[in-house]
């Protein structure tokens, strides 16, 4: 199993015009740590796009999903420190999404991952569930080059729990509904794995509904508690 919990949650976001340095010296400086300090945290990554928007993606894998509306948790994201409240400001099209772990398959991660933001189609949540489980993701491992992937599905009352922190964004925080994410060690690698198994073709024909949004990134930034 490649994600070390069985809960993560996963932030896309821009950065406003001039920003980028203050957000990377913060999230590496003091942010990542202190996430990594809150008890069920147990690894952070940070992504830059190399295809795909928002341009960062952040991945905190937890114990479980629950571990993200605890009360340690909140405490933290009532108290922003200074240096948050200055670097949150900063966050632009901010997609923020707790998730229950539905499949995690392979060994290690990789350099460059690939994310989808989708959804179900009415009606389709057990036979896409089924498949991205059973059939897409495991074809995805089996890949060269490709060393895991994961499925995971927003749990909402972990999402949505009122903060101090969801206040200093520019605007409310969109959710997605399920996310995959898809390791590899090269851009190649995941970029062929997508194209055999995750076509949007593919997806709709197992239940996804069509609006799916990909992005593929590249490691920044990796801390384990």
């Amino acid at each position: 199993m490649a994600l070390l919990g069985r809960g993560f949650l996963a932030i896309w976001n821009d950065i406003a015009e001039g920003g980028e340095a203050e957000v990377n010296h913060w999230y590496t400086g003091e942010h990542a740590p202190e996430r990594l300090g809150v008890p069920g945290f147990l690894r952070g990554r940070r992504f830059v796009a190399i295809d795909g928007h928002p341009k960062y993606f952040t991945l905190y894998e937890t114990e479980n999903a629950k571990v993200l509306a605890s009360q340690p948790y909140v405490a933290r994201l009532n108290d922003p420190t200074p240096w948050t409240q200055k670097a949150l400001a900063l966050f632009r099209n901010t997609n923020r999404t707790a998730c229950a772990v539905t499949r995690s398959l392979g060994q290690g991660t990789g350099g460059v991952v690939a994310t989808l933001r989708l959804a179900p189609a009415p009606g389709r949540d057990t036979a896409l569930r089924d498949w991205l489980g059973g059939t897409a993701l495991p074809a995805v491992v089996a890949e060269p080059g490709v060393v895991a992937a994961a499925l995971g599905e927003a749990d909402l009352s972990s999402t949505r729990v009122p903060t101090t922190e969801r206040t200093l964004r520019d605007r409310e925080d969109e959710v997605a509904a399920w996310v995959v994410v898809v390791d590899g060690i090269d851009v190649e690698s995941v970029e062929t794995a997508l194209t055999r198994h995750l076509s949007p073709t593919a997806l709709a024909r197992a239940g996804a509904a069509p609006e799916v949004t990909r992005g593929l990134y590249r490691l920044q930034y990796a801390l384990v508690r």
